[in-house]
């Protein structure tokens, strides 16, 4: 395994982060605590999660999961540098909706962060992430209640997901007026076939020092050799494939056979293009079984030259930093 500092921290973190979004909604619990155990044992001590996962009625059953899994001992918390997020609306009084049981008002932060320690079965997290955008919450708001974390201990880092180029901008300004350390990463969505983010998101946070933590790095199995299984089995895989344009299916089609004239799994070849790319820290995989995560540590070992960079840009084409991208 490989390790690189998280943005401009001392943290140091693996080159693949461990999602948990899947626990509880398709894994079972003894599962997921196998796979967290494989993950350890094959040096991956950076896992992300959410406070809403789990979803609908069962918010929160994934953090539980892993608290579980930390009471088993055997330092696993220790091993862990644990990041999970805020944002979305959890059930409230009576299980209810409730007004500030969402979003990002010093309110929320306070509960939230309290609620997803107690689930999580440990006294702090490592890296807490706003989850969206809150666009009604002033940042010296949120700063001061993230400040308030941090100097009782709960929290050590911040993180942001699903912002844009500027929003980052505005929190770090706001940050440094305040002498916080303000933003330390950024979960975007990331992948060969949505590379919206390098227009504004990664050059802004490459200029604050914020790591970068892709998500849904095969957009949702497109990039897993989706055409093929579709041929093969049918099932979720013809469905992710039903609704592809004619260019589309080409494209893809063009990239799986490259995949098989570098001898590699789709999917392997995707996470390997996300880990060559300077802005990434660690892109996030989310694994159903023991399998996929045998076959997402493959990505570490793949080694793609300039040559096959050029092809996949040539398949997939990207942005240029803007306004050079659509200006002169």
């Amino acid at each position: 395994m490989e390790y690189t500092s998280l943005g401009r921290t001392g943290l140091s973190v693996s080159r693949l982060c461990l999602g948990t979004m899947n626990f509880g909604p398709l894994t079972h619990e003894a599962d997921a605590h196998t796979i967290m155990d494989t993950a350890l044992q094959e040096g991956i001590n950076f896992f992300d999660t959410a406070n809403v996962y789990g979803w609908g009625e069962n918010k929160g059953r994934t953090e539980e999961i892993i608290g579980t899994w930390f009471a088993q001992g055997g330092t696993r918390r220790e091993r862990t540098v644990l990041a999970t997020k805020l944002n979305g609306a959890m059930p409230g009084y009576g299980g209810e909706s409730w007004p500030n049981s969402g979003k990002l008002s010093a309110l929320n932060i306070r509960r939230a962060c309290d609620a997803s320690l107690k689930r999580l079965q440990t006294d702090y997290i490592d890296v807490y992430q706003m989850h969206h955008v809150d666009r009604a919450t002033p940042w010296d708001e949120i700063w001061q209640a993230m400040e308030v974390l941090v100097a009782q201990g709960k929290i050590l880092y911040v993180g942001s997901s699903n912002f844009a180029g500027w929003h980052i901008a505005a929190a770090q300004a706001a940050a440094e007026r305040r002498h916080f350390l303000g933003l330390v990463a950024e979960q975007s969505l990331y992948n060969l076939l949505a590379r919206t983010v390098e227009l504004e998101v990664l050059p802004s946070a490459s200029h604050h020092g914020l790591g970068v933590i892709p998500w849904s790095p095969l957009q949702g199995g497109l990039l897993g050799g989706a055409l093929r299984k579709a041929g093969e089995q049918g099932g979720r895989s013809a469905g992710r494939v039903k609704d592809l344009t004619a260019a589309q299916r080409e494209q893809l089609q063009a990239y799986e056979d490259f995949c098989d004239k570098l001898g590699e799994e789709p999917g392997t070849v995707a996470l390997a293009w996300l880990l060559h790319q300077p802005a990434v820290t660690a892109p996030i995989v989310g694994p159903r079984t023991s399998g996929q995560l045998d076959t997402a540590l493959k990505a570490l070992d793949v080694k793609l030259d300039t040559d096959a960079l050029t092809r996949l840009d040539e398949i997939f084409p990207g942005h240029k930093t803007a306004p050079e991208d659509y200006a002169w």
